[in-house]
């Protein structure tokens, strides 16, 4: 597929480059922030701010935040953004293990190229703060949680078919 560098040539560009992760998959990450019912605004604790939904904030890779939506009607809802070390980060730092990249080891450690945001699609649904209102109807993103997992399942498919699964 064009676009995705095979493991030889991220291990050829990790003898070159001081840091793995860094290289391959950046020092920040796009979150995706889903917010229903339309017209919801969604702050950050880190200052990001949206009036619709989709949100896309771009957040420095180790940075923890929370995601607080509100709407009037509605009770105010906060997820908190937390950071994990992803697959892809450990393949990262694995490229400098392999090459003795100590500085690389260093800087994917100290700039979080190897963390991932969880969760990442945020889905908030706000509840009305009276359900027999007709003017708030409960927040619902059904249709994009379908569209997530239909995208998981081609993710999985396609991994399966390229390993030589069934």
């Amino acid at each position: 597929m064009q676009g995705n560098l095979s493991v030889g040539a991220m291990l050829a560009l990790c003898l070159f480059l001081p840091a793995c992760a860094s290289v391959t998959r950046g020092t920040t990450e796009t979150v995706k922030i889903y917010a229903s019912p339309e017209g919801a605004h969604i702050a950050t604790s880190i200052g990001l701010t949206c009036s619709t939904s989709p949100c896309l904030v771009e957040v420095s890779r180790k940075k923890e935040f929370t995601v607080t939506v509100t709407k009037e009607g509605y009770e105010s809802q906060t997820v908190h953004v937390s950071t994990v070390v992803a697959p892809g980060g450990v393949a990262g730092m694995a490229g400098n293990v392999l090459v003795g990249g100590v500085i690389g080891m260093g800087v994917d450690a100290v700039s979080g190229a190897t963390l991932d945001h969880i969760p990442n699609p945020v889905l908030v649904e706000l509840v009305p703060r009276n359900p027999e209102d007709p003017e708030t109807p409960k927040g619902d993103l059904s249709s994009v949680r379908d569209k997530i997992a239909e995208k998981q399942r081609e993710q999985e498919d396609a991994a399966m078919r390229k390993s030589g699964g069934v």
